[in-house]
């Protein structure tokens, strides 16, 4: 049976902020690739669910348009110097950190989030941006390497650009998932032919709109609007690359459809991200880790924490302190810092969030904060969720919720903590908690996940830049930032220049001497230490 929970302190939020007027939105709308007659759809505000946008359709026809023009841009772009594409990115970095305003605004009309979760898309950008317009050069010049035959052949590594890739980007990190993977691809000289989720367009508008502001030649980053039913297929048979991110059944076709078409696709997918605390971890800064790891963007969050294993010794004094927590964050609306937890993004999803708690609640879970929608504040507010005496034949136990619920479960020692947490076929992200820092990263390795973070919920690893962030098993292929992140947007060529003398006999040697010398001289570098 449920407990009764205190309700957490809520605030009633505004209509749509100033920045976000009529004008603003059609210029934004007006960068769709679509025909002028174009059906059109409709968008609503989580906050309230009135209408906030109105956008032009695209139709397959219109993707072949935008992939045709895409290519004639692509080529010049390719040529342009690395040093040139750097300018552009960081005059872009500059304009998305000046007009933060109107993308917070965006992002919050549109997605739901609080405007505190809203900033960190904007400081990832920045961080992104910034990262591949400096490193780029780094990762795509030509590059000498080890000859066959040492001082005789002469080898280089290129990097050419894909071509046109398509990025397909979700709703819940508007900001995020639509600039950070585009900024990498375009940096590597290819076009974009971009798909976001309809309900979040307006930011992947904004940020491209930035873009061309920063320089970016017309054609190289171009945008479609659609249902994947109706136009995902132009967008995988014109691709050169695939770049997904979303749910996994999702991901699995384009999977299937990439391999059909012999082409590569990154994939970041679903998560059902484990939290392990240690016995020695510090209780108030674990209880404040769990709550910034369960309930950003009201726990829409790809690496956020929704199963937390707690030992056995300290689980009453974490539980108190974790409850305790979560019962005072402000849910709400507004324009500004003052809440902790926005909206859910759509009807949807707080269908699927309300399902799963019911079921939970009446097969024997407990809830100890939280629990049921809020439409005092807005048709898609959901408290901040804790259950517990989770059991297997829920659905919620195994299955990605992507709301603001959590289960808490406890383990007897290490070993059941690390089989309990990899007892699932996805493997996204994870965070250990301890006061012994060797001790938390030898039980990070254990854990089964693209990414594990040490004392803190996922922003450390998502947030180094430089290091490879994407899932294992059910949770994806492929990575995003670090090296990985653009060089999967490159096909590498191998040039050998062959000097002096091959492999194969000079006049006057036989095969079988040849074969002798070549076999020492394999014979002499081993011992030399050659590699």
């Amino acid at each position: 049976m449920a407990t009764a929970s205190t309700a957490p302190r809520t605030t009633r939020g505004p209509g749509l902020p100033v920045t976000v007027t009529p004008s603003f939105l059609q210029h934004l709308t007006s960068r769709v690739s679509a025909a002028p007659n174009a059906a059109r759809v409709t968008t609503t505000a989580p906050y309230t669910g009135v209408p906030l946008a109105d956008f032009p359709v695209s139709t397959p026809e219109d993707v072949e348009a935008a992939f045709a023009r895409a290519r004639t841009a692509q080529k010049a772009w390719a040529a342009t110097p690395i040093a040139e594409r750097k300018k552009v990115l960081l005059r872009y970095h500059d304009l998305v950190l000046a007009r933060q305003d109107q993308a917070l605004d965006l992002m919050q009309a549109e997605n739901g989030k609080t405007r505190r979760d809203a900033f960190l898309e904007v400081v990832d950008i920045g961080i992104v941006s910034r990262y591949y317009a400096r490193n780029a050069a780094k990762y795509l010049n030509p590059k000498r390497r080890r000859g066959a035959i040492p001082l005789l052949t002469h080898t280089t590594e290129l990097r050419h650009p894909k071509g046109v890739v398509t990025v397909i980007s979700p709703w819940n990190y508007p900001l995020s998932m639509a600039a950070s993977d585009t900024i990498a691809a375009l940096m590597a000289g290819n076009a974009v032919v971009q798909k976001p989720d309809t309900q979040t367009a307006l930011t992947a508008l904004w940020s491209m709109d930035l873009m061309y502001e920063a320089g970016l030649p017309e054609g190289v980053w171009q945008m479609v609007i659609g249902r994947g039913s109706s136009i995902g297929g132009a967008l995988m048979d014109n691709a050169d690359y695939m770049m997904f991110t979303g749910s996994t059944a999702t991901g699995r076709q384009i999977a299937a459809d990439a391999g059909r078409r012999l082409i590569g696709a990154s994939l970041e997918l679903g998560g059902k991200n484990p939290m392990i605390v240690l016995e020695d971890a510090d209780i108030e800064k674990a209880a404040d880790g769990a709550v910034a790891a369960c309930f950003p963007s009201a726990g829409q969050l790809c690496v956020s924490v929704e199963r937390l294993y707690v030992a056995e010794s300290i689980r009453d004094a974490f539980v108190a302190a974790f409850v305790a927590r979560t019962k005072k964050l402000e849910i709400g609306a507004a324009y500004d810092y003052s809440v902790d937890v926005g909206s859910l993004t759509t009807p949807a999803q707080l269908k699927t969030v309300t399902e799963h708690v019911d079921d939970a609640v009446a097969k024997g879970a407990t809830v100890l904060a939280g629990g049921k929608a809020r439409p005092d504040l807005g048709p898609l507010f959901y408290e901040p969720t804790i259950l517990t005496d989770v059991t297997p034949d829920m659905t919620l136990h195994s299955h990605e919720t992507f709301g603001p619920v959590v289960s808490v479960y406890t383990y007897r020692d290490v070993d059941d903590a690390v089989t309990q947490a990899n007892a699932t076929a996805y493997g996204l992200n994870a965070s250990v908690w301890s006061r012994n820092g060797a001790r938390g990263r030898a039980v990070a390795a254990r854990v089964h996940a693209g990414t594990v973070n040490v004392n803190e919920a996922f922003a450390a690893a998502w947030g180094s830049i430089d290091a490879p962030m994407g899932g294992m098993g059910d949770s994806g292929l492929g990575r995003r930032h670090g090296a990985d992140g653009i060089l999967k947007y490159t096909e590498p060529q191998t040039v050998a220049h062959q000097r002096l003398q091959g492999f194969y006999p000079p006049s006057g040697i036989s095969p079988e001497t040849w074969a002798s010398l070549l076999t020492n001289a394999l014979k002499v570098m081993k011992a030399a230490g050659f590699r």
